[in-house]
């Protein structure tokens, strides 16, 4: 993957907006779209054509599915997932599930692909910054804490696993999987939706977004963030079975003293990233699509502008673009084509 140069936040966003087109319902046929509130983001599901009644009760089949992972693998309210890391932390076997064995083991295949940037087993780190809390404020973290977890070293390789039985040899890891569960959402609202046999339909979970088939003559358009105002900087067409994925500074972050502490962390440092304020990426295909979306962008946004690339590399990605906290946008090529193309079939 050659490196790309960088080009002005303003002038490719100039560049964008007279480049990209606009989807709309073709046929007479509308989009229902219902919302809520789960994993402490807004969550919406669009189902295009058929009655609403029909679009209403598929759209609460979701939600009641989003609600059930959020209660099972939220990082901090009592569930499976907490219960799994107090066995940990005192260090006994814990009986889970199928579900989660899948997920984790998933999660630990791409952990290790990624150098372990990507780490869900420094839960203890993510609470010592004080993003395992819906109330997040400033402060600053005992230097010698962080080393402490830093030290310890802990990683989902740690775990084991005996049928759906699941133990570690760390004591020191806490999982918390607030970078995979959104993704592993999208995919399991798609499954619901595919086994209605929906003609198009569109899943967001907090910036993560899914697509399923395509609403009439044009396909489905979505937006990419400005991470610094509340608005869109571009949008592009999403495809049926391609979903789109966000890391940002600019949703669960504070400031500190000058500085922006967001809610990722380098586990190698156990420090805050300060130098990307969005990772945008594609993936498509398969069964995880939304899966992918969600946690490959992690390390892309822990590696940083010097070495994003050679990780997307590594992990397969040809669509990404990043955005710097000093306003520079850089992207592969194929993202290149992808934002310049009219969203249009």
């Amino acid at each position: 993957m050659r490196p790309m140069k960088t080009t002005s936040w303003r002038a490719l966003l100039l560049a964008l907006c007279l480049l990209v087109g606009c989807t709309g319902s073709t046929g007479g046929k509308r989009t229902w779209r219902t919302e809520g509130k789960v994993f402490g983001t807004v969550v919406e599901v669009s189902i295009y054509g058929g009655s609403q009644q029909r679009a209403d009760a598929l759209a609460a089949d979701v939600l009641a599915e989003f609600d059930r992972l959020h209660h099972k693998f939220h990082a901090w309210e009592p569930g499976m997932l907490t219960a799994l890391n107090d066995a940990i932390a005192r260090g006994e076997p814990f009986q889970a599930d199928a579900e989660m064995v899948d997920l984790l083991q998933s999660a630990t295949r791409l952990a290790e692909r990624s150098d372990n940037l990507f780490n869900p087993a420094i839960g203890h780190l993510i609470r010592l910054w004080g993003f395992q809390s819906s109330d997040i404020t400033p402060h600053a973290p005992d230097p010698a804490q962080i080393a402490r977890w830093v030290r310890a070293n802990p990683r989902l390789a740690d775990l084991r696993y005996n049928g759906t039985t699941i133990s570690s040899v760390n004591p020191a890891v806490m999982i918390d999987l607030g970078g995979y569960a959104k993704g592993y959402a999208l995919d399991r609202a798609a499954l619901i939706l595919r086994a209605a046999h929906v003609e198009a339909a569109l899943i967001n979970v907090g910036g993560n977004i899914l697509a399923i088939g395509q609403p009439g003559a044009r396909p489905w358009t979505v937006g990419i963030r400005d991470p610094r105002t509340d608005g869109s900087m571009a949008a592009l067409a999403l495809h049926d079975n391609e979903a789109i994925g966000t890391s940002g500074d600019y949703v669960r972050y504070f400031m500190k003293d000058g500085k922006r502490h967001p809610h990722i962390i380098d586990p190698r440092s156990g420090d805050t990233i300060d130098l990307v304020a969005s990772v945008t990426i594609i993936t498509a295909g398969g069964s995880d699509a939304g899966l992918r979306s969600d946690g490959n962008s992690k390390p892309l946004f822990i590696s940083g502008p010097a070495h994003w690339r050679a990780m997307a590399e590594r992990l397969g990605l040809r669509e990404v673009m990043l955005i710097g906290a000093d306003k520079q946008i850089d992207m592969t090529p194929a993202m290149r084509l992808r934002m310049a193309a009219p969203a249009r079939p």
